[in-house]
Formats: structure tokens, C-alpha cells, sequence
């Protein structure tokens, strides 16, 4: 790979941190870092490889000379600046749902659909970064749709606060001493209802159905990068008071009779995946086992008693890592390395 300049969009927060010390954890090549932070944070130091860079402001010109430029602060800042970064010459990868579901920009997950990126001589593109608790779901599905075929697929996810950045975890820790010291438990920065000690079973902004849009993430998202845009998917998405990590119990039906052994040595051979043995009952993958982890785990995989050719596993994540920051790196490590 060539040295690259690249641009962190959000560097202050929870992903752009992360962004920065996968660089390092992998030794990207950094030939120039450019972090970008609202104003409160402007000539904030950002330590990398043992350098120190200044936080800039976003203005016109800003992304002028670098290579790629990685979004991490939301749609609106997301839909004004990152075709601003293609206009100047780099590719921006977005970790927003503002360009996720736009019919001219590639959702990608390289483990699944890696094949479709541009390479690093292709024109500057905006590059789609799914919703995390998408990433490890398809990245699971992936390799069952492409050998048997699916015909549906159900999932309930049970989400940290991390997935709702830095408030979110304040939210958790102060709530927690709170109850933990007998206090009255007061509002959040984040969640309407209280964090600490509960489950919220609402991610997101909630519709007249009742589903909320964390569900149609996970719905919409997973047939787009599939590329199976009439396969049934029902999600449910729970907010759990956990730091990191994202879990989910996915029930899932293939098109033929398989066997659990055959489904599980398929899973353990696929890329960025690891299957934890279900020799022992009791050893099965959990958020503290992700979490400061690269792979997608699976476990407790068994064939469902209750309906033919259906199956159910337990899909588990770094929700900061590969449910964001280290996919958006293996995104530019592909369309400048093709690794």
C-alpha cells in the first residue's frame, strides 16, 4: 500500500479514536493525518505513530491533497462534506446513514461485497460504511446465502451503549452510580429511558408501525449488500447495559437440507469470521469476548426443532471495530491495496 494522507471527519469521537489506533495497531502507512472536530475541540492534539496533529474546522478546501477521508459525525455533516471530499480528490468513506440506501453508492462490507470497490486509479467515490449491527450480521449470512441459498432471516440484537458514542456510555457509568449509591436516577444526554440496569428495546428513532429505525437499518442495509433485495428480514433491536459489543440471535432458513457441522466448518473457513466450538455447552462467544477484537464470532449454531432447513447462531462484535471503524479501514485498504 502506498503511504496515504488521510482525513478522520469526527476524530474526537468514539469511532475516530478508534480510526486512529487501528492505523496504528495495523501500521498503515500515514504519510500525512488531517482530524477534523467541531469547533471546541479546534487545535485539539491528535497523537499518532508518535506524531501530533492538530484538529482543523471543516471549511472548503480542507480535504484538498488527501487520499481518503473517513466520516464519522452524522448525516448532516456527512451529506454536506463528504461529496465536498470527492470533489477535492479523495474517496470518502461514511459511517453516517446519509448516502447507505442512495441507489448510486456502493454499502459495502468487504467480506461480503469487496468485489464491487473501486480501485485507487477509479475516480474519488463516496463509500457506504453500513450500520454496525448490520456489518455482522451479513458478514455471518454471507457465506450460507452464497452455498445454500436463504429464504428468510430473523435477528434480535441486543446493542452497547458505545453504538450511541460518548454520551452514551456517560449515560451508562453515571446511571449506574446512581443506583448503585441509592441516588434517584436522573435523565440521560442519550436514551429517553433509563440505561443503567435495564433493556431498552428501542435503537433509534421510533415509527407509526412501531418499528424503529435501527430495525430497517438492519432490514434495508442486509438486502442491499447481499444483493437478495426480495429476502425476508425481520430484525428487533434491543439497547443492553453493556459498555461495547454487539450481539444477536439470528434464526435463519436455507433453501436445502444441510447439516450443523457442514454450515459450521463453511462459517469457520469464511474470511473475518471465528466459530467458537459447541462441544462444550457452555463456551459461546459474548460482548466481552468481541470487544478489542477483529473477527465476527458465532456460536451456540444449532438447527431450530421447531421448522425444516432452519437454524440458529449467535453473532457477536466489536461494534467500534468492525461494526465501524476497522471496515471502513479494510474499505481503503482494498482500493489502494486490494489486501
Amino acid at each position: 500500500m502506498k503511504d496515504l494522507k488521510i482525513g478522520i471527519v469526527g476524530a474526537t469521537g468514539v469511532v475516530g479514536e478508534t480510526f486512529v489506533y487501528l492505523l496504528q495497531e495495523f501500521n498503515i502507512p500515514v504519510a500525512e493525518l488531517r482530524p477534523f472536530a467541531s469547533e471546541s475541540s479546534l487545535g485539539k492534539k491528535i497523537t499518532c505513530f508518535d506524531e501530533k496533529y492538530p484538529c482543523q474546522v471543516l471549511k472548503p478546501g480542507c480535504f484538498e491533497g488527501l487520499d481518503v477521508v473517513f466520516f464519522s459525525s452524522g448525516d448532516p455533516i456527512s451529506k454536506e462534506w463528504a461529496p465536498q471530499a470527492v470533489k477535492e480528490g479523495a474517496f470518502a468513506i461514511d459511517n453516517s446513514a446519509a448516502f447507505r440506501m442512495d441507489d448510486n453508492t456502493l454499502l459495502c462490507v468487504p467480506e461480503v461485497n469487496g468485489d464491487q470497490l473501486p480501485k485507487a486509479g477509479d475516480a474519488p467515490a463516496i463509500i457506504a460504511n453500513p450500520n454496525c449491527s448490520t456489518i455482522q450480521l451479513v458478514v455471518a449470512l454471507k457465506p450460507l446465502a452464497e452455498k445454500y441459498g436463504l429464504k428468510s432471516v430473523r435477528v434480535a440484537s441486543y446493542q452497547s451503549v458505545s453504538g450511541a458514542g460518548r454520551d452514551g456510555l456517560d449515560d451508562l457509568l453515571e446511571q449506574s452510580m446512581q443506583v448503585l449509591n441509592g441516588k434517584e436516577v436522573t435523565a440521560g444526554k442519550t436514551f429517553d429511558q433509563q440505561i443503567a440496569f435495564n433493556a431498552i428495546p428501542q435503537i433509534g428513532g421510533l415509527r407509526d408501525d412501531g418499528f424503529c429505525s435501527e430495525e430497517f437499518k438492519i432490514m434495508n442495509e442486509s438486502k442491499k449488500i447481499l444483493s437478495l433485495p426480495d429476502l425476508p428480514i425481520s430484525a428487533f433491536t434491543v439497547r443492553i447495559p453493556s459498555i461495547n459489543g454487539h450481539s444477536e440471535a439470528v434464526w435463519f432458513e436455507l433453501n436445502q437440507s444441510v447439516a450443523t457441522e457442514d454450515i459450521a466448518n463453511l462459517l469457520q473457513s469464511s474470511n473475518g469470521i471465528e466459530v467458537v466450538s459447541e462441544k462444550d455447552p457452555q463456551k459461546y462467544p459474548m460482548n466481552v469476548t468481541a470487544s478489542g477484537q477483529n473477527p465476527v464470532y458465532i456460536g451456540k449454531l444449532r438447527q431450530d426443532p421447531a421448522f425444516d432447513n432452519s437454524f440458529q447462531m449467535w453473532v457477536v462484535a466489536d461494534n467500534l471495530r468492525k461494526g465501524a471503524a476497522l471496515n471502513g479501514l479494510q474499505i481503503a485498504q482494498a482500493i489502494f491495496d486490494r489486501l
